[in-house]
């Protein structure tokens, strides 16, 4: 017997015991959508962070902060210690090398923003220095950005982000509107593009103002963040070195103390999220996968109920001619089609689930070409494993005593 004749046989034997092939695959369809659904938001949730960090920091830049990295309770209490970054710090790290292009300081606070009768509360109030214009990160997509003599200047004029634009001023075009932050007005000299959100958060709930206003606002005694930019992307690890032996020159650190201030890149604040995440994905992953395991031991218990059927027409066809290779192909293809197509259906209502998380949630999805891809190999692989031993069994069959059975 031909090969594509046991698959024929194979798929007709499906085909007529559709309700019994459908409770079979059950397990596949609900492992292979859980995990489809998983991987999804995983990869949605992925791309959503690193395009979130990358927009908050740029890719060819890093940042130095008060604090760094805490990996345990130790880290947390030293550097409770760790002094505030100034101003005269930047000029210094400014100073220092050639390697450094721009640095750019900048405060954050929140406050209560007014237009009218219109109130925005907790807005995110940045305070910058006039390289801002130098970053990437900064841009005004209506209207301009606030220059750098208005900066140095300090006046009093604001670069909105879109939804507090489009809160406070609706279908209003706010160039030129005064905005009040704690008693001081402010004009409004642009608008920046969309940066989106992350988890239900958005980025884009901010006002931009020179960092002299802000610290009237809000105190000169506030910790800074550092935006360095090296003069080429090429020169980045050059740039930090230099910027950290500066900080650490001017604050007089001794060769074996360690660095009291925290430095970071795109990657280093990526590097963090996935070894946040990794491993409770690959749990998530893992646990959902068991259930493959589950529905291929059912597959077999069916495949060894269907030999069982199907033995005095196993004994006919072996008296007839058919080789054990011919069986075994049968009752392969079989179990493999079965488990290869819980597979499919598991890819489409995985892919439904995700989407529907995703439009009803703040959670992203994203179904990656290879996960449908691994979800079809695995499901075969795991109707081949499973199949084998009842094609063996059913292979093994004595044709005389096969017949026999009523």
């Amino acid at each position: 017997m031909q090969i594509l004749e046991s698959i024929g046989l194979a798929l007709q034997a499906i085909w007529s015991n559709k309700l019994r092939s459908l409770m079979t695959v059950l397990g596949n369809i609900v492992a292979v959508t859980s995990i489809v659904a998983v991987v999804s938001l995983i990869q949605g949730m992925n791309a959503m962070v690193s395009n979130a960090i990358v927009s908050e920091a740029s890719a060819d830049a890093f940042t130095i902060q008060r604090f760094g990295i805490m990996r345990s309770d130790d880290d947390r209490e030293r550097q409770q210690r760790n002094p505030l970054v100034t101003i005269a710090e930047a000029d210094a790290i400014r100073r220092f090398s050639p390697a450094i292009g721009s640095v750019m300081a900048q405060a954050q606070q929140r406050a209560s923003v007014f237009y009218h009768q219109q109130v925005l509360d907790t807005v995110e109030i940045q305070g910058v220095t006039s390289e801002y214009l130098n970053f990437a990160t900064f841009n005004a997509e209506r209207g301009r950005m606030m220059s750098a003599i208005e900066v140095d200047r300090n006046r009093p004029v604001a670069l909105l982000g879109t939804d507090v634009a489009a809160r406070l001023f609706g279908e209003v075009n706010p160039l030129d509107k005064i905005i009040q932050i704690r008693g001081t007005h402010f004009r409004v000299v642009g608008v920046s593009a969309k940066k989106g959100g992350i988890f239900g958060n958005s980025l884009d709930a901010f006002v931009v103002i020179p960092l002299g206003v802000h610290e009237k606002l809000f105190g000169a005694r506030q910790s800074l963040a550092l935006l360095i930019k090296p003069s080429t992307p090429t020169l980045l690890p050059v740039a930090m070195d230099d910027a950290t032996a500066a900080l650490r020159v001017k604050r007089h650190l001794k060769a074996r103390e360690v660095d009291n201030f925290g430095i970071f890149t795109s990657d280093t604040l990526l590097d963090l999220y996935h070894q946040a995440t990794n491993g409770i994905f690959a749990v998530l992953v893992g646990v959902v996968a068991l259930s493959l395991v589950v529905g291929g031991i059912v597959i077999m218990n069916i495949m060894l109920m269907v030999v069982t059927e199907r033995t005095r027409e196993i004994g006919l066809r072996k008296a007839l001619g058919a080789r054990r290779r011919d069986i075994m192909w049968q009752v392969l293809t079989e179990s493999v089609t079965l488990s290869t197509f819980g597979g499919l259906a598991g890819i489409f209502v995985g892919s439904l689930i995700g989407q529907a998380i995703s439009s009803l949630t703040p959670l992203p999805a994203r179904l990656e070409p290879w996960s449908v891809v691994l979800g079809i190999g695995i499901t075969s692989i795991v109707g081949l494993v499973f199949g084998l031993y009842p094609a063996s069994r059913a292979a093994a069959l004595d044709p005389i005593e096969a017949l026999r059975r009523e």
